[in-house]
C-alpha cells in the first residue's frame, strides 16, 4: 500500500468514528501512529465534533488542592509519601469552605477538591464539607481523592457529591503494579464501576509518556475509556519529578497528548475533556492547541497562595498569578480572544 492510499484510508476511519464507528485496537492503534496531513485532519475533525457536541463554550471548574499528604508510594507522582523534601500541608475544614464560597461568588458552577490519598480526612469530615457546600451554594461538587471504602464514596454521594474522578492512568497491568507498588489495575476499575452505581457522574483517564509505555498500551487506554464511558476525561503527559523513582526520565510529548486527546473526543464526543495545565507546563501555547482539537474544560487553581506551590505532582507546573477574581477574569478574555465563551 503506498503511503498516499494508506493515508486516505486512515482519513476515511476517522470520518467513521466520527460518525459513531467503534473502532479496533488494531486501528486505535494505526491512528496513534499516524503523521503529517492524517495528523492535521484528526485535529480538525476533533475540534468540529467538540463543536457540534459541547458548543463553543469552555467550561470553568475551581480546584481545590486541600491536602498534598499522600499514603501512596506511586513512581510518578511527587507527592508520594517518601519524598521527604515536600513542605506537607493539610486546609482546615474552615479553609475549604471559605475557598469554595468565594468561589461561588465569582462564578464558579463547579468546585474540585482534590488531594492526596489522606485518610486524616474521615469520610465523615468530608461529608460535612461536600453538605456545607451543597447547602450555601449552587455549585456541582467534584471530588478527587482516591481509592476509599464503598461505604465512604456512599456518604459522599449522599452527603450531595456530583462526581468523581479516578484515573486509571495506564491499562499495562504490570506497569501499572510498577508505577503504583501494592495496587491492582482491577480494583481501580471496580471503584470506578462502584461510583457509577452510586450515581456519580465519573472522570477518568491516562497518562501519556510514561516510561515503558507503548502505543499499543495506549491504544487499549482508548478502548478501556469508551468501555467505561465517563463523563469526564483527563489526558495529560507524563512530566519527571525529581523526587521521585522516574527522575530523569524522557516525559510525554505535547503531539503525543494531542494525539490522544483528539481521539478521545471522537470516541466520546459528549466527554468533558480538560486542557490541562501540564499541557501548558511543556508549551505556552498547550492550553490553546488542546481546545483545538477536542478540549473544552480549562481547571483553574483556587488553593490558597501560601500552600499552591507544595501540591508537587510535577515540577514546573502552571499557576495563575493574582487573585482569584483577576485569574477568572484574565482567563474569560483569554477565551474571548480565540473566540471562545467561558462558563
Amino acid at each position: 500500500m503506498n503511503k498516499t492510499r494508506g493515508d486516505y484510508e486512515i482519513k476515511n476511519l476517522l470520518e467513521e468514528i466520527a460518525a459513531s464507528k467503534k473502532p479496533t485496537c488494531s486501528e486505535l492503534l494505526a491512528l496513534l501512529q499516524a503523521e503529517g496531513e492524517v495528523k492535521k485532519h484528526l485535529f480538525q475533525l476533533a475540534d468540529k465534533v467538540r463543536e457540534k457536541h459541547m458548543g463553543q463554550q469552555v467550561y470553568l471548574r475551581g480546584i481545590i488542592e486541600f491536602s498534598n499528604y499522600c499514603s501512596q508510594d506511586c513512581f510518578y507522582c511527587g507527592l508520594r509519601r517518601s519524598n521527604q523534601k515536600l513542605k506537607r500541608y493539610r486546609l482546615t475544614a474552615k479553609e475549604i469552605l471559605d475557598t469554595a464560597r468565594q468561589a461561588a461568588k465569582i462564578g464558579y458552577g463547579t468546585v474540585v477538591l482534590q488531594s492526596g490519598e489522606d485518610e486524616w480526612y474521615s469520610a465523615e469530615m468530608l461529608a460535612e464539607i461536600i453538605y456545607v457546600i451543597k447547602r450555601e451554594t449552587e455549585m456541582a461538587v467534584t471530588l478527587s481523592v482516591g481509592e476509599r471504602t464503598f461505604a465512604d464514596y456512599r456518604l459522599w454521594r449522599e452527603a450531595g457529591a456530583d462526581r468523581y474522578l479516578l484515573k486509571f492512568e495506564t491499562t499495562d497491568e504490570k506497569l501499572y503494579q510498577y508505577l503504583r507498588p501494592g495496587n491492582q489495575l482491577a480494583t481501580r476499575i471496580e471503584k470506578t464501576q462502584w461510583l457509577q452505581q452510586l450515581g456519580f457522574q465519573t472522570g477518568s483517564g491516562n497518562m501519556v509518556g510514561i516510561p515503558g509505555q507503548t502505543k499499543e498500551t495506549m491504544a487499549t487506554d482508548l478502548m478501556l475509556l469508551c468501555e467505561l464511558n465517563p463523563t469526564m476525561v483527563g489526558i495529560g503527559p507524563f512530566i519527571s519529578h525529581p523526587e521521585t523513582p522516574l527522575k530523569n526520565t524522557v516525559g510525554g510529548t505535547v503531539e503525543l497528548t494531542l494525539q490522544v486527546l483528539a481521539l478521545t473526543r471522537l470516541l466520546l464526543p459528549r466527554a468533558h475533556l480538560p486542557a490541562t495545565t501540564a499541557l501548558e507546563s511543556l508549551d505556552p501555547q498547550g492550553r490553546q492547541k488542546a481546545l483545538a482539537c477536542g478540549a473544552n474544560v480549562i481547571m483553574l487553581n483556587l488553593t490558597p497562595l501560601s500552600y499552591r506551590d507544595s501540591y508537587q505532582i510535577y515540577p514546573g507546573k502552571v499557576s495563575l498569578v493574582g487573585t482569584m477574581e483577576k485569574a477568572r477574569e484574565n482567563m474569560e478574555k483569554w477565551l474571548e480572544s480565540i473566540g471562545r465563551e467561558a462558563c
